[in-house]
């Protein structure tokens, strides 16, 4: 397992980044949040969110939202495509973000942390915008993790990132020659879009059964209830804007 805990960039990209944040989140995306006492103030939790938008960046203001009003650190797991752009890595170095991990954050449950991920993965920020809030299967990793470490899963909707950087198309070259899973047609910029960020009630682990067949069990099924949970909650908040950029 490896986590970023270095910052060779310097603090200016670092700073840099942290100020393009918090502009977006309060000016640009006007992020609204709501359900923040739902996230536990002691012990493990891991918060279960979905992924949209061409380029990710719903993980960086989620990060950025939390970070700011919750009293506790949030590490966010994240793919190491992240470790390429140097203004995200700053930042990921500084907020000690977990990449290629394969537990998906176990040791930081059983140490007590908050953990939040996109169960979703590549296939969330990967779909075409016909297809937006419409959720794509969630891996089941994470709910492994949540079995055997006891934390509860705490469900998150994002909504205003698939309109942010809406995936119109893919360049299949450019994903080859920079060695991405896709390379999206979207716009240059962010668009302004209204975000929405609600934090649902936390869902408890199951009790860890003693054999392999029951945890598999258990793991699917609360797979299951984090997905139908967070996909209706997608679905709610949809309809609470006037517009998509209100």
């Amino acid at each position: 397992m490896t986590h970023v805990n270095s910052e060779p960039h310097g603090p200016d990209a670092t700073d840099l980044a942290e100020s393009l944040l918090g502009w977006l989140a309060d000016d640009w995306f006007r992020v609204e949040v709501t359900g923040l006492e739902n996230i536990p103030a002691a012990g493990p939790a891991l918060l279960a969110a979905n992924h949209s938008g061409a380029w990710g960046l719903d993980g960086f203001v989620l990060h950025k939202v939390l970070s700011r009003q919750v009293r506790r650190p949030v590490r966010v797991y994240a793919s190491e495509l992240i470790l390429r752009i140097p203004l995200l890595a700053s930042y990921a170095r500084r907020h000690g973000m977990l990449t290629d991990d394969p537990t998906l954050g176990r040791d930081q449950l059983a140490a007590g942390e908050l953990v939040a991920l996109f169960p979703e993965g590549f296939s969330g920020v990967g779909k075409g915008f016909s297809q937006r809030y419409r959720l794509r299967p969630f891996g089941p990793g994470f709910a492994s993790a949540a079995v055997l470490t006891g934390a509860p899963v705490v469900p998150v909707s994002i909504v205003g990132a698939e309109e942010a950087y809406p995936k119109l198309g893919e360049i299949g070259s450019l994903a080859r020659r920079f060695d991405l899973p896709f390379f999206p047609v979207t716009t240059p910029l962010p668009l302004p879009s209204k975000w929405l960020i609600s934090i649902g009630e936390p869902i408890p682990a199951p009790a860890r059964a003693a054999s392999f067949a029951e945890r598999s069990e258990a793991t699917r099924r609360l797979c299951d209830e984090v997905w139908f949970t967070v996909q209706g909650m997608v679905d709610r908040d949809r309809g609470r804007r006037t517009t998509p950029f209100w």
